[in-house]
């Protein structure tokens, strides 16, 4: 009887209003979703308990998430702040919520959504972002949908109260937003199972994505799918999550996939429904920048790093061979997808096709490094839909082969001692090494797809370069003396 009355209390106190708008607080929210009355016809606008004046939450000092050199996965650090959701009490300055969403944040750059500039953005917890309005929904649609306008690298029911959940960050640049939904649980309160992944959209030019696109999906560790009040048990089940793009207009729009179950089957994005650990470590780019045929989608956790395989000891191919999966995908119904590989090492390169069907085609790698001079190799897809245009997308995923003392079992101490720092580097680089003069040292450095960019000599043994001229992004370093011996670094252009 007494939660009957307090549910009679909570409707009385939110009906009142426009009819279309309830004025709500999260508590009251809390207890119709519990009970499975919410109106989702209505637009639930979160109010404050108490007075609130922070827009923004200062930035901070807590690193939490692991990131490699060169992964997608952007790490934290103080340019980050925490999403300012609303309605959240004054006294939580980590605005843990459930289904909250942002005021418009206004963007400095002009965001290009199928055709249409924004200049503002809605952030909301369920793993998305709008443009038109802020969504609270928590059980999510499949795309095409008519009613949603929203960017989803996985939309579902994130719930950040308990304090063991993370928290959601952003970071907005010049030219770029970056929104980190860091260790996640969901609803109601769970955080025995976590997510991580995060969403990237530029202005188009900006290098943090490979050039020609404006948007990056990336996840780190995905353990769930589905809250409670979705039908989740145990995180599991129910209404699946959905990752994808929708404009709302029933055209433009692309899927990913939608998950509902733990494990790593995928079968593409509109085929039976999927398994949340198939994300792991994923990253994926494309451009929404103009409507019609979406290309392609490469799946690849090595989008933006690179491979490394080591020369030496044969014995020890766990050193000398890379196994890796790249998986092509048609995010539109109806389409179907192929796709060709190549690498410029044939004899080193083989691959079987793991899984094929239509809308999705998955080719586990293998590369082996045995007889190969220490260098750079590239694995070329190029991956093509049906649809009118034809459209095709075209990923390089890069193979470092290094020449390694230590598995070799020799001692090289003049090419252990080669140096490179600092890494990432803002525009000066210092290069330590123990050649002499006679050995005549070069600095070569190439961008991701083997192009040269630097070449010079190293005349001392400790020298600075200026690298100010190079576009910020991601490059190898390679050290070699006449002697042919060499060492190769992966560094960054900030």
């Amino acid at each position: 009887m007494k939660k009957l009355l307090l549910i009679f209390a909570c409707s009385g106190s939110i009906l009142g209003n426009a009819q279309n708008t309830v004025n709500i607080t999260p508590q009251q929210y809390d207890v119709l979703k519990k009970n499975h009355q919410l109106d989702l016809s209505k637009n639930y606008a979160f109010v404050k308990n108490q007075n609130n004046q922070s827009s923004v939450k200062p930035t901070f000092d807590i690193l939490s998430s692991r990131s490699s050199i060169c992964s997608c996965m952007i790490p934290l650090d103080t340019s980050f702040s925490i999403v300012p959701f609303n309605g959240v009490d004054s006294f939580d300055l980590e605005f843990r919520n459930d289904d909250g969403y942002t005021s418009a944040i206004t963007l400095p750059f002009s965001f290009n959504f199928f055709g249409t500039n924004y200049d503002s953005v809605f952030i909301n917890n369920n793993g998305n972002i709008s443009f038109i309005s802020p969504y609270y929904t928590y059980t999510s649609d499949s795309f095409p949908s008519s009613i949603f306008n929203m960017i989803a690298p996985f939309w579902g029911d994130v719930d950040t109260r308990d304090s063991a959940s993370g928290i959601v960050y952003y970071k907005i640049t010049p030219t770029a937003m970056i929104v980190k939904w860091d260790n996640v649980g969901y609803y109601n309160s769970q955080s025995d199972k976590k997510n991580t992944f995060q969403l990237v959209i530029t202005n188009g030019s900006d290098t943090l994505l490979p050039s020609g696109n404006n948007v990056s999906f990336c996840y780190g560790d995905m353990q769930w799918t589905t809250g409670s009040a979705s039908g989740g048990v145990n995180g599991f089940g129910g209404s699946p999550a959905t990752a994808g793009v929708n404009q709302g207009n029933g055209t433009d729009y692309f899927q990913v996939g939608r998950f509902d179950q733990a494990g790593n089957i995928f079968d593409g994005p509109y085929n039976a429904t999927d398994s949340v650990d198939f994300l792991d470590n994923q990253g994926m780019y494309f451009d929404i920048a103009s409507t019609g045929n979406i290309p392609p989608l490469v799946i690849n956790n090595n989008l933006c790093d690179t491979i490394d395989v080591y020369t030496g000891d044969t014995l020890r191919t766990n050193a000398s061979e890379a196994i890796f999966k790249i998986s092509v995908s048609t995010p539109e119904i109806n389409q179907t997808v192929s796709a060709s590989l190549t690498c410029n090492a044939p004899a080193n390169f083989s691959y079987v096709m793991s899984m094929n069907t239509p809308t999705f085609i998955e080719y586990t790698c293998t590369f082996t490094s045995q007889n190969l001079a220490e260098n750079f190799y590239y694995v070329t897809v190029v991956a093509s839909d049906n649809g009118t245009p034809v459209k095709q997308t075209t990923n390089i995923t890069v193979i470092k082969n290094t020449y390694d003392p230590s598995i070799a079992g020799i001692k090289e101490n003049k090419i252990l001692a080669i140096e490179i720092y600092p890494n990432p580097s803002e525009g000066l680089i210092t290069v330590k090494h123990k050649f002499n003069a006679i050995s005549s040292p070069i600095l070569n450095i190439v961008n991701v797809i083997g192009g040269n960019v630097l070449t010079t000599g190293l005349n001392s043994q400790q020298q600075t370069i200026d690298i100010n001229s190079l576009a910020k992004g991601v490059y190898f370093a390679k050290v070699t003396s006449k002697e042919g011996e060499s060492k190769i670094f992966k560094i960054i252009r900030k």
